[in-house]
């Protein structure tokens, strides 16, 4: 359920939720028509296989129903899962979600980064031995995860496997370097993607179903409720129109708070909205992590959405304060836990709605692949040189980092990109500098740890209207 506090806004969401209801866009986007955002049909008529993945994955329950249980009766005991962005934040978010089922499933563990503490700390206690690990890219070529196979296959053959390649999954699509590299290892299964899914829409694909059923969840009720949202899309409608409208006026800063049991979804719809909107000059900044604070804290860029399980009202009281003073603040409600499966469709729909409303084609990432493009021409500079170009290196202290947040205008965003291992000590100095940052200057602030937040914010940090402030912690 939806419930909505628009203010000022109302009169224009209204109208724009009858203008896609008028137009049918709905029904367009199920057509598979690009025209809904963009004349040319490049990387948008081939990549929404993900309204058809709720039905299409019950077809393959069985299948990797039976993978698991001869996993379990194999001896293993764990997962790990290694991916990038849309290949592990939804995996992620059902492991902290929900615990493994008593006597079907196994926990699960995420590595997706490079961090060599966090690699080390997130692999501390288990068994090798009985260590089930998945790798999972669509493209099949993603560096860092292909890099923390080589480390994991190397590990478990030095720990004394006579085959390691047994004790890895696949997760690809088809045709993809993974699939090759699966097969000449002897990777004990593979499961091929619809080519159609982009990653960040693969929730409920073989990305997301696969991991749940590992962890024993019920995955086909998380299907169920996709499919149901993708059926009464009206929560989407609203949701989507809401966050277009707002964003075209500058309330582009869309504040996620949540239940304390949901707050690691929050995560996945980041890296939805932030990639599928950031670009072309435009783009809706999440704001993940935030605690709510007294409206006058606040700019006039915010939007707040807050996921909530029923009879929860920890968060109503600020949010009633909030929409008081003039905030747009929309309320969605879910049963239960179960009802991730569902947000993810209508988190999909509403981010692909405010999207054509913005006028950006929500499904490519420009910014991201001429980044990698540099990369690779420095890589190849330096293999061919053996230096990298010369720059001026600067390290700032204390007194640098403020003057450079002194000169954020209103709408800026401070976007905190750490590379290391997010340990509770660190987050908490993190978490506090982002509270003395937003009272102070009355800007959003951003946290991403590198380098994963390349894979989920990257796009928008690149792609959008330059108001990012960023500082790097190493």
């Amino acid at each position: 359920m939806l419930v909505s506090q628009l203010g000022e806004h109302a009169a224009a969401i209204a109208a724009a939720v009858e203008r896609l209801e008028d137009g049918r866009v709905l029904d367009r986007i199920r057509a598979r028509d690009h025209r809904v955002w963009s004349p040319h049909p490049d990387e948008i008529v081939n990549r929404l296989g993900w309204l058809d993945a709720p039905r299409a994955m019950m077809s393959s329950m069985a299948t990797i129903r039976s993978m698991r249980d001869k996993a379990r009766r194999d001896g293993f005991t764990h997962v790990v899962l290694l991916g990038m962005g849309g290949s592990s934040l939804f995996p992620e978010a059902l492991a902290a979600i929900f615990p493994p089922a008593p006597g079907a499933g196994m926990p699960l563990t995420v590595i997706d980064s490079t961090d060599p503490d966090l690699i080390r700390s997130r692999l501390a206690g288990l068994d090798l031995a009985t260590t089930l690990v998945i790798v999972a890219t669509k493209s099949g070529g993603t560096v860092e995860t292909l890099s923390a196979f080589r480390y994991l296959y190397n590990a478990i053959q030095h720990h004394g496997a006579l085959d390691p390649g047994r004790q890895f999954l696949a997760i690809t699509d088809p045709g993809s370097q993974l699939e090759r590299l699966a097969e000449a290892h002897g990777f004990r299964q593979t499961f091929l993607n619809d080519p159609e899914i982009g990653g960040r829409y693969s929730a409920l694909s073989h990305f997301g179903i696969v991991p749940a059923v590992l962890l024993g969840l019920d995955a086909p009720s998380l299907l169920l409720r996709g499919h149901a949202a993708l059926e009464a899309p009206e929560a989407a409608l609203e949701l989507g129109a809401a966050l277009g409208v707002l964003a075209g006026v500058g309330r582009d800063k869309l504040t996620l708070t949540a239940s304390d049991r949901l707050v690691p979804f929050l995560d996945w719809i980041e890296q939805l909205v932030a990639e599928s909107t950031g670009k072309a000059g435009r783009g809706i900044v999440p704001v993940v992590g935030e605690p709510l604070a007294a409206p006058a804290r606040y700019g006039s860029d915010r939007v707040f959405v807050d996921l909530a399980l029923a009879g929860d009202g920890a968060r109503t009281a600020a949010l009633d304060a909030l929409a008081g003073a003039g905030h747009p603040v929309l309320r969605i409600s879910v049963a239960d836990a179960t009802d991730v499966g569902g947000q993810t469709m209508t988190w999909s729909l509403a981010t692909v709605l405010a999207a054509a409303l913005l006028g950006v084609q929500p499904f490519d990432q420009p910014d991201v692949e001429s980044a990698k493009a540099s990369a690779r021409e420095m890589v190849a500079a330096f293999t061919a040189t053996g230096a990298l170009p010369a720059g001026e290196a600067v390290a700032s202290d204390a007194s640098g980092v403020e003057a450079f947040l002194a000169a954020a205008q209103p709408g800026d965003y401070l976007a905190l990109q750490v590379y290391g291992n997010p340990t509770p000590e660190l987050e908490e100095v993190l978490h506090r500098l982002r509270v003395q940052v937003r009272d102070r200057h009355r800007i959003a602030t951003t946290l991403g740890w590198g380098p994963r937040f390349l894979h989920s914010t990257g796009q928008l940090h690149k792609g959008d209207g330059n108001a990012g402030l960023f500082v790097q912690v190493v």
